[in-house]
């Protein structure tokens, strides 16, 4: 949440589209974590309930193709304000937002880390290894947004050397293109899981 506070902010500061569609984009990484562990909690209280006549399997699939929602529309909206930047162009500062998106990285990749080992010791925990949807939803938010912050680096690289400031914006389509493609497999993944 602190780094998604920053690069908003600071993005918004410094001009650079690419850091401020991180930083929305990692907004949605505090929703789908916040959603996965809502889930786990709400299946294991409720998993003796006669409600559920099959058990709450079902939820954390659930969870996931919510997150997979959340994507899909924070692709579009950072698509619709990367193309309004390449109409608009606004001065950037390449340093500051640079180094925005730098520290943006480091804190996906930690967090990508981290939940890569959590997956890890669940499937080593299922015999069947049965693949969590939810917990695989949550890592592909940290994962796309470390590609955006790899893209915002990019961009910012192509506007300072290069003088490219348009850069910085196609940067933010990119990155919306590839969000929106990882949303619609997580959606079919988790869409199958719950018609099944």
């Amino acid at each position: 949440l602190a780094m998604r506070v920053a690069e908003i902010v600071g993005g918004t500061l410094y001009g650079s589209m690419a850091v401020v569609a991180d930083g929305w984009h990692m907004a949605t990484h505090a929703a789908a974590l916040a959603i996965a562990a809502l889930a786990y909690r709400y299946a294991r209280q409720h998993a003796g309930n006669p409600r559920f006549s099959f058990g709450t399997g079902k939820v954390g699939d659930l969870a996931g193709f919510a997150s997979a929602v959340s994507l899909a529309i924070v692709s579009v909206l950072i698509a619709a304000e990367s193309v309004h930047r390449l109409i608009h162009p606004q001065d950037i500062d390449f340093l500051q937002a640079g180094g925005i998106a730098v520290l943006g990285l480091i804190v996906n990749l930690v967090s990508a880390r981290m939940l890569h080992h959590d997956h890890d010791e669940a499937e080593d925990d299922d015999h069947e290894h049965h693949h969590d949807t939810n917990l695989r939803a949550a890592y592909l938010h940290v994962l796309a947004d470390a590609l955006t912050s790899v893209l915002a680096i990019l961009g910012l690289l192509a506007g300072w050397y290069l003088g490219w400031i348009w850069m910085d914006a196609a940067a933010g389509l990119l990155g919306a293109a590839v969000i929106a493609h990882w949303s619609m497999g997580l959606a079919r993944t988790a869409g199958r899981s719950l018609l099944d």
